[in-house]
């Protein structure tokens, strides 16, 4: 037996028992993920393949592809589907905009309020959407505070429409999304080498230019980061638009929820919940390959 032979016999055996450990370690969670998301999953795909009678309110088994067909046919379903895109857009824009100064000044500061501005941040992520829903209503409402405010100053005779208005969803789903933008984009920021930075404005580079070419792309990761799961978020927010939205205004995930609970037609609600995830999966890999591609140029 060569040497070579005895030299690569222990490196082998250690790299099938780091792959064993890797297994075993990976198992549960596998696991857990099959039995708790993809199978749920699999009957809802199966139910949206079934037919339904609207008289009866009765799902029939069948296999069919009418469900889908129908919400791509009716302009009331897509209008909804781009509305929930739009706004997802929009929110997302908006977090990456106001959450990037912030995060970077929490990553800079040395600051002893350090904590305070971190805990501070963090502190609205404790109160569920439904509760902050709720304190923007009595914010926006005619009689609430920015109306009674602007007309105690005499800014204002009239109270500004701004519940139950796509502008109340917007800001109301930023408010919800904006700490996720945050911290993420704190935790890249951080990691990068202040002396980057200084090293630019030695050179001569003003402030835009060092943000242009230097901190933007070293932060890509963090900014793909945080807009995949501000958009996320976005496209499936539910509280939000049903509170703030009132009953008219409709986005993907209330649609879906009125189909189950409302209408209990669940083949045409599932159909409606697997065309919300592709598409939020198939945007979501859009943006990625597109900013990959920003950051190798």
């Amino acid at each position: 037996m060569s040497a070579t032979a005895v030299a690569t016999g222990p490196v082998v055996e250690k790299r099938r028992g780091e792959g064993l450990t890797a297994t075993a370690l990976l198992a549960p969670a596998t696991i857990f993920v099959a039995i708790c998301l993809l199978a749920p999953l699999a009957y809802l795909f199966r139910y949206s393949l079934n037919d339904f009678v609207a008289t009866k309110k009765m799902m029939v088994e069948a296999v069919t592809i009418a469900n889908y067909v129908k919400f791509f046919t009716d302009p009331y379903y897509t209008a909804i589907l781009g509305t929930t895109v739009r706004i997802a857009v929009m929110v997302t824009a908006a977090c990456l905009v106001l959450g990037f100064p912030l995060a970077y000044v929490m990553a800079r500061t040395q600051s002893r309020f350090k904590n305070v501005l971190i805990i501070l941040t963090v502190l609205p992520l404790f109160v569920g959407n439904a509760v902050r829903s709720a304190g923007w209503m009595v914010i926006f409402g005619n009689k609430g505070f920015f109306n009674a405010s602007l007309q105690g100053l005499g800014l204002i005779e009239k109270p500004i429409e701004i519940m139950y208005t796509e502008k109340a969803v917007i800001i109301g789903i930023i408010a919800v999304n904006l700490p996720f933008m945050v911290l993420t984009l704190q935790s890249v920021i951080e990691s990068i080498d202040r002396a980057v930075e200084e090293a630019a404005f030695s050179l001569g580079a003003p402030p835009l230019t060092m943000f242009r070419r230097v901190l933007w792309p070293l932060a890509m990761p963090g900014i793909l980061a945080g807009t995949i799961l501000c958009f996320i978020l976005a496209m499936n927010a539910y509280a939000t638009p049903f509170l703030l939205g009132g009953p008219l205004f409709k986005m993907m995930a209330p649609l879906v929820y009125n189909q189950f609970t409302q209408q209990a037609n669940w083949p045409f609600g599932g159909a409606i919940a697997f065309i919300l995830m592709s598409v939020t999966l198939g945007l979501t890999l859009i943006a990625n390959l597109i900013f990959q591609r920003k950051a190798a140029r």
